[in-house]
């Protein structure tokens, strides 16, 4: 079973920068596209940010211009440079894998265990 693991999270004061990463565990023969999800505490997970396998990106309009989704696909690994953070970003980040091909099975999706994100004031 293919796992992803992700790192990076932390504390950090508001206005400060941190960069996820996130990454499997076995080799991925394609990967369709990725996304960074987060859920806060009382609320529901969101969509942060996507990026396809042609390397186009969407981003949540809470996130515009502060964060940036990039990926390797040498590498099968994907990070989330998130600057000028603020309170409201706290939150579990998870990774996630979509249209997942390896030389053993095919799997829509896989999801990472989540990285704790935590912005004071």
């Amino acid at each position: 079973q293919v796992q992803l693991v992700e790192s990076g999270g932390g504390l950090v004061q508001a206005g400060g920068s941190l960069r996820l990463s996130c990454a499997a565990s076995e080799t991925i023969f394609r990967i369709n596209a990725m996304g960074w999800y987060r859920e806060a505490p009382g609320n529901e997970r969101e969509l942060v940010a996507t990026v396809t396998s042609g390397g186009a990106t969407d981003y949540a309009d809470s996130v515009k211009g502060r964060f940036t989704v990039s990926r390797d696909n040498a590498k099968n690994t994907m990070s989330l440079q998130m600057n000028s953070l603020a309170p409201e970003d706290t939150a579990v980040y998870y990774c996630k894998f979509m249209g997942v091909r390896t030389s053993r099975r095919w799997m829509s999706e896989i999801w990472g265990q989540g990285t704790q994100v935590t912005v004071s004031s």
